[in-house]
């Protein structure tokens, strides 16, 4: 069934002029399909639909992650763009290291959109 099918991220946001420039520009993705009711950027073989509604920000829990090599040299480029990485003390078998949470052989760093939509990246197992 879906098990080979891609997934595609959906995302509710305020602003999408901020979106634009958040998803575009300071994460890199590739602005794809516009439609009247959002945009999709493109991310590896799926992507991020963003879409304006006044429930944008109300999820508490991460949206989206995103597997990298690196989480350290991932989440220093994405500081050099502005973004700010979240803390989350008291996790069980975690410990930081900047703004990296290590768990074991995962390593992951959590940040949010404009929206305060929660977003993260991860190497290790996903």
């Amino acid at each position: 069934m879906l098990k080979n099918s891609d997934v595609c991220v959906t995302i509710a946001v305020k602003d999408m002029a901020a979106a634009d420039e958040f998803y575009g520009n300071v994460l890199g993705l590739e602005k794809g399909m516009e439609t009247p009711g959002g945009t999709f950027y493109t991310s590896g073989s799926g992507g991020v639909f963003v879409y304006p509604t006044q429930f944008a920000g109300t999820n508490q829990a991460t949206y989206a992650a995103w597997r990298v090599d690196d989480v350290a040299a991932e989440a220093e480029e994405l500081k050099g763009k502005g973004v700010t990485f979240e803390h989350y003390e008291g996790m069980p078998q975690t410990t930081i290291e900047g703004d990296v949470h290590v768990m074991g052989d995962t390593k992951s760093a959590w940040f949010k959109d404009p929206d305060g939509n929660i977003l993260n990246i991860v190497s290790g197992e996903m």
